[in-house]
């Protein structure tokens, strides 16, 4: 990158990732969790980086070169821990020439863009599809930032910023060391959902896809009992298996093991209730593909800038178990086929969603912001 005559560190900036909640037992095991954990883990094998959050206690560790902090007993607007606030994060800000957010419509962003304009730094923000009770419920605040950072062109264009010279896409990556394939796993036949079991990721429709030569593997965490009770109501006789607590180790072998990995993300659910934006990614569609693994997602959102049809997998139509199913038997019958879709997937991830990519996309947008 070239240097800024504006900001001295624009080269090697020190940057602080900010996010709501952290990943895993201490916070929330979700897609936009990790998004923020692996980018800030990543980017600080580049640049001093630390990820600041909240949790039930104060926090402060090390993975590997980031740091971890986490401000202890927030206040949870309206109950919910995906919008914590307290004024005490801000110290953990001060150290930073950029902050970067994750999610835009939380208090704690708003007053992170403020600190930051009033400070002289630098500060972007990636949508993660959440929110909560917020400032920019009543005002825009998309001119607190300096850069939009999405993480697709559906992204870009839900938000209305596709005119907006100050965003641009980042994609998502993945650990592809992690998330690897090993020719030495047997595939089981089985296909499997990975992600939060809640109605808009339509797991319902999977469920209703599973039969005697199709079983179904649901790996997440339930995050509403009246729908994981109907789910599992609607399970009921057929080959479906729930995994609830699944470490990345296992995630990893599950994903190897896999017939494919199905994600029938809907825009309206079994109970007519509508999603306007499901997916703004599709974090488990590259960990799948990475690990060689085949896909089917639906033709919604983000999912088929991702997912190559015909290619990497199959793009079906939302709400269509019917679909879901026949897609699930072709992969059976045709496992020649399948393996090479499994390849070609690992080969699109190492060309566009590969963390190092992501870093420096991040890295060139904060050195072209400058001041403004």
């Amino acid at each position: 990158m070239t240097a800024d005559s504006s900001s001295p560190n624009v080269t090697r900036p020190r940057v602080v990732h900010l996010v709501p909640a952290l990943f895993g037992t201490a916070g929330i095991v979700g897609g936009g969790e990790r998004y923020a954990f692996e980018l800030a883990r990543h980017m600080a094998e580049v640049v001093p980086t630390r990820l600041v959050s909240f949790a039930d206690r104060s926090l402060a560790y090390r993975e590997g070169g980031l740091a971890v902090r986490a401000t202890g007993r927030p206040w949870y607007i309206d109950g919910q821990r995906t919008n914590p606030f307290s004024v005490r994060f801000i110290a953990h800000l001060l150290w930073a020439d950029v902050i970067h957010c994750h999610q835009q419509h939380v208090i704690a962003s708003s007053l992170a863009a403020l600190v930051a304009r009033m400070t002289r730094k630098r500060v972007f923000v990636t949508d993660l599809g959440g929110g909560g009770r917020d400032v920019s419920n009543y005002v825009s605040t998309d001119s607190w930032y300096h850069g939009h950072l999405h993480l697709s062109e559906y992204s870009r264009h839900v938000f209305r910023h596709t005119t907006l010279p100050r965003a641009r896409v980042i994609f998502g990556g993945v650990d592809t060391d992690k998330f690897s394939p090993d020719p030495g796993v047997r595939r089981t036949g089985t296909a499997l959902f990975v992600g939060r079991l809640l109605a808009h990721k339509g797991v319902m429709d999977l469920v209703d896809a599973a039969g005697p030569d199709t079983p179904v593997e649901l790996v997440g965490r339930p995050y509403d009992a009246a729908f994981f009770r109907d789910l599992e109501a609607r399970s009921q006789g057929k080959p479906v298996t729930f995994r609830h607590d699944v470490d990345d180790t296992g995630l990893v072998r599950a994903y190897r093991r896999a017939l494919c990995l199905v994600l029938p993300s809907v825009y309206r659910d079994n109970y007519g209730r509508t999603t306007d934006v499901p997916e703004l990614l599709g974090q488990t569609l590259l960990e799948a593909m990475a690990c060689g693994t085949p896909v089917i997602c639906t033709r919604v959102a983000s999912m088929p800038e991702v997912v190559a049809d015909g290619e990497t997998g199959f793009v079906v139509p939302p709400n269509d178990p019917k679909t879901i199913r026949d897609r699930l038997c072709w992969f059976r019958d045709h496992p020649a086929e399948a393996d090479r879709m499994g390849q070609a997937g690992r080969r699109r991830v190492l060309d566009l969603f590969t963390w190092p990519v992501v870093v420096r996309r991040c890295l060139e947008a904060y050195a072209g912001a400058g001041a403004q």
